[in-house]
């Protein structure tokens, strides 16, 4: 069925119902500024603002932060007669009246429209198409490592080898997301090459359009569907991966023996199996005695040590044990349709036995889970690292009566919230740590997503770059990077420092090799203390960085489009980001010393090696050594820098920065953690709070002048 005919039926400022014919009603809201919300379903579905049943109401609050709509429009006939238009000042959505189309117009100019074929139904599954034009390109919607333009590909929500996340945006002005925890086929021009066509599986259609760049875009985005909390400082360290078969006191020696020699270290990732496994219907913890023989000891000599450490988690019960006969009975495992516990196949988490999964929609077990972990949290555990991205069979069920697609998207959306809340839960304001590979709706109210994997290569370094900015693209904060490979002792020294260069101006990075990194100390040990001096000195500014994400929904790495949207020439230099808002990070992919590196046009840029200026819209071919990265200050931005630390324990609270670099005349307030810093411009000269004792460096042509608590910024005369 195509709906080919609407009908007004009430129209107010905060709401437009339409009879869309054979029961339907279409119903669009102003949902924020430059934000329109349309649901379109049965008349009975879409007569409620919120939803009815309580199995709806789990699934819209895990999707929705903020359900209630924030804007007002006029609605009125065009000027032809031939549709009705919603306006929220510039920004008008079209709906037509006879062949049913929506399409959003800002200032004139057309930025979205739906194909001709307007939308269809049938048996609970809609679609609809977007035209694209010839250069029209397409950011987000999940993971990717090669281009983050996703045009030319098919992207499926609930498969979990697709790592998809639900919004997609166009630096043309537009930005879709399909509000739903059912399946959400993206056909990007993969088909038809001038269409993204979208096929949902939802019982009533519901739509949001977004307008403007794509920085307001994420904004909004983000606003309606749940930002990130904050991490603590600890989390900003650098990470090292345990060894298998080494054992905990060595890693503990590990750690002192690199901040010894200048490489920071603040946390460690344990490696699987899982530590601990459930025992008996209470779930009590049963710690793995030969890896944890005293738990409370060996955690409270990480602590001593500063050391914070991360176990691998899972909500699995092994099949054979006590514990899974007495589950099964009572209905606390995912099941199939036989009744019988479904039964998954062993992996690393489980040392490879078999196991089943506790039913997490079921309440009681929902909360022993979080419980559990809340315990662990409170012993001393810091953060959890848990993938339950399964791919279930369509026969599997659970307690909500989620099943198929469903299942396969809310079941990870439920582990990760509830070792959120163990985590977090008994903070005020929230700061907890899940670490996890996947990948779904809501994936941007938690700050962290954990290392993926790349091979150690020139062209895993890429991948690593492009995985991180396309998360980003998708409105997820941070993206960890994990630099060099486990399963090899040998290590390309000049493609492990790059790499190396890439990570510090990055949101954070793990070291996956403890053999590699020493075996690279005996020749280059200056190199390596020499970036991880950076890196600690850049936290305070990287951990601003993701405070913003908390306000503003952008990512720490940030793409050439997402910054850029107008100059077309910069999105072509895909492995070029912003770190932050006041860096422009060009890493070195390939071998040897000479890199080009472009900066975006309408901009002046600032050569942190140099101290030179240049502007915008020019390619540079740098030489640059070792122990050298382009980095590019955008000008009006500050950069506030912490002293060198060996470990975040060093911080002092009272006196975070040391230094702060000027990339020209200071406009914008710096992001920095803990923002006190405050800017305010007069007569040409910029005046600065909250710079008491720090280090002064404007870049030339201004001069600095104290005065009290103030710093005046002003031209050289």
């Amino acid at each position: 069925m195509n709906l080919d005919s609407l009908k007004l039926v009430q129209s107010s400022p905060a709401k437009v119902t339409f009879d869309a014919g054979a029961g339907f009603r279409l119903v669009v809201e102003p949902h924020a500024p430059g934000v329109f919300r349309v649901r379109l379903g049965a008349a009975d579905a879409v007569a409620h603002d919120l939803p009815v049943s309580g199995r709806a109401k789990v699934h819209a609050d895990m999707l929705i932060a903020r359900a209630e709509a924030i804007s007002e429009a006029e609605t009125r006939v065009s000027d032809d007669g031939s549709c009705w238009e919603v306006c929220q000042g510039e920004t008008i959505l079209q709906i037509g009246k006879q062949a049913f189309g929506l399409n959003v117009v800002k200032n004139s100019e057309p930025l979205m429209a739906l194909t001709p074929d307007g939308i269809g139904h049938d048996d609970g599954r809609w679609a609809f198409g977007v035209a694209l034009s010839g250069d029209d390109t397409v950011y987000g919607l999940g993971y990717t490592e090669m281009d983050l333009n996703r045009r030319g590909e098919y992207v499926v929500s609930d498969d979990p080898l697709h790592q998809a996340l639900p919004l997609a945006w166009s630096p043309k002005g537009w930005g879709l997301y399909v509000n739903t925890i059912g399946r959400v086929d993206h056909d990007v021009a993969e088909s038809d090459s001038g269409v993204y066509e979208i096929h949902a599986q939802a019982h009533v259609l519901d739509l949001f359009l977004f307008t403007g760049e794509p920085s307001e875009i994420l904004n909004q985005y983000t606003a309606i569907t749940g930002r990130a909390g904050q991490v603590s400082l600890w989390a900003m360290g650098a990470w090292l991966k345990q060894s298998p078969g080494t054992s905990l006191t060595q890693v503990i020696e590990q750690v002192e023996g690199l901040r010894s020699n200048g490489i920071a270290i603040d946390n460690v990732m344990l490696c699987p199996p899982m530590a601990w496994r459930l025992q008996e219907s209470k779930l009590a913890i049963d710690w793995d005695s030969d890896r944890f023989p005293d738990p409370k000891q060996v955690l409270d000599l990480f602590a001593a040590k500063s050391i914070q450490i991360a176990l691998p988690a899972l909500p699995a019960v092994l099949t054979g044990t006590p514990t899974f006969e007495e589950l099964e009975d009572r209905g606390w495992l995912l099941a199939s349709d036989s009744g019988d516990a479904y039964v998954c196949k062993g992996n690393e988490a489980t040392a490879g036995q078999d196991f089943a999964l506790l039913d997490l929609t079921h309440k009681d077990v929902y909360r022993q889970w979080v419980e559990r972990h809340r315990q662990l949290a409170d012993d001393g555990v810091a953060a959890v690292v848990c993938d339950v991205q399964f791919d279930f069979p369509d026969d599997v069920t659970c307690r909500g009566a989620e099943s198929g697609a469903m299942l396969r998207t809310l079941y990870p959306m439920l582990a990760r919230q509830a070792l959120y809340e163990a985590c977090a839960g008994h903070k005020v304001p929230p700061e907890g740590l899940v670490l996890t590979h996947d990948l779904v709706p809501a994936g941007q109210r938690y700050p962290w997503q954990a290392c993926k994997q790349t091979e150690f290569s020139w062209a895993g370094m890429r991948q690593s770059i492009r995985a991180a900015l396309s998360v980003g693209a998708s409105g997820l904060p941070l993206q960890m990077h994990a630099l060099g490979d486990e399963a090899s002792n040998d290590v390309d020294p000049q493609l492990y420092l790059r790499w190396l260069a890439a990570c510090v101006f990055s949101g954070n990075f793990q070291f996956e090799s403890i053999a590699q990194l020493r075996k690279l100390q005996d020749t280059h040990q200056e190199l390596l203390a020499h970036w991880m001096q950076w890196r600690y000195r850049l936290i305070p500014y990287v951990l601003g960085a993701m405070e913003d994400a908390a306000r503003t929904g952008l990512p720490i790495e940030r793409g050439m489009a997402m910054c850029f949207p107008q100059d077309r020439e910069a999105h072509r230099w895909d492995t070029q980001f912003m770190c932050g808002p006041a860096l422009l990070v060009a890493p070195i992919t390939e071998p040897g010393n000479k890199v080009q590196v472009y900066l975006p046009e309408s901009e002046g840029w600032w050569d942190l090696s140099t101290g030179w200026r240049y502007d915008g819209g020019q390619t540079l071919e740098i030489d640059a050594g070792l122990d050298m990265i382009p980095v590019f200050g955008r000008e009006g931005h500050m950069l506030c820098l912490g002293p060198a630390t060996r470990s975040t324990a060093e911080f002092n609270s009272a006196k975070l920065l040391d230094e702060v670099w000027m990339f020209g005349m200071p406009i914008h307030n710096p992001v920095v953690m803990r923002n006190k810093i405050r800017v305010m411009q007069m007569q040409g000269s910029s005046y600065i709070k909250g710079l008491e004792g720090l280090k002064i460096l404007p870049s030339e042509g201004l001069e600095v002048k104290r005065r009290g608590a103030e710093v005046r910024i002003s031209r050289a005369r």
